[in-house]
């Protein structure tokens, strides 16, 4: 019985020296990780759009996995953090235009980081050009929906028309209003400076 009572002891004592080392190397492997991190100098973009206020109108680098590139020219491409929900449009600015090679690349991106705000000013212009019949339908099947799909998906709208989406931005706004005090959305993207297909 004193051998059972011994050989049970020991056996937990290695078990907890195990987990102990496992426990360590666990820790050390997420110190060099975020080491990896510092030293690569990229924004994840989900810690890019958590930050994005205080990021406004200075220069960062980011790095994520290219999901679309506008199809007029490739001007525009879309990055995306840890799923659909965290995504930035990047436009090309000053470069002209992206190498339709970084789609389903990781793209490490150096620009500025912008923030459009859309307020009811913003709101009463687009439904004037709607009723003056001059807003142009980019996203209509000749123009390519998939860019008009991905920035609205990027910017979390499900409405279609340009009348619900009006009416869900100034929902939206009313609530970000009675919550933040802030009557407008701030949606965020990047002029970029340069880049690179990693």
């Amino acid at each position: 019985m004193k051998t059972n009572k011994l050989t049970m002891a020991v056996a937990v004592v290695a078990l907890l020296l195990t987990g102990a080392s496992c426990g360590s190397k666990q820790a050390k492997n997420a110190e060099a990780t975020a080491s990896e991190q510092q030293a690569s100098g990229a924004l994840e973009i989900d810690s890019l759009l958590a930050n994005a206020e205080a990021l406004t109108d200075q220069e960062v680098t980011i790095e994520g996995i290219c999901t679309h590139a506008c199809k007029h020219g490739a001007t525009k491409i879309f990055l995306m953090g840890s799923d659909d929900t965290q995504t930035i449009r990047v436009e090309a600015g000053p470069l002209g235009s992206f190498d339709t090679k970084c789609v389903n690349s990781i793209v490490r991106v150096t620009g500025t980081l912008k923030e459009q705000r859309i307020d009811e000013a913003y709101l009463q212009q687009w439904e004037a050009r709607l009723k003056d019949a001059t807003d142009k339908k980019h996203g209509s099947e000749e123009e390519g929906e998939a860019g008009c799909s991905t920035e609205k998906k990027a910017r979390g709208e499900t409405a279609n028309t340009p009348e619900a989406r009006i009416a869900d931005f100034r929902a939206k706004i009313a609530k970000r209003q009675a919550e933040q005090g802030k009557p407008y959305l701030s949606f965020y993207y990047m002029e970029a400076s340069k880049y690179e297909i990693q």
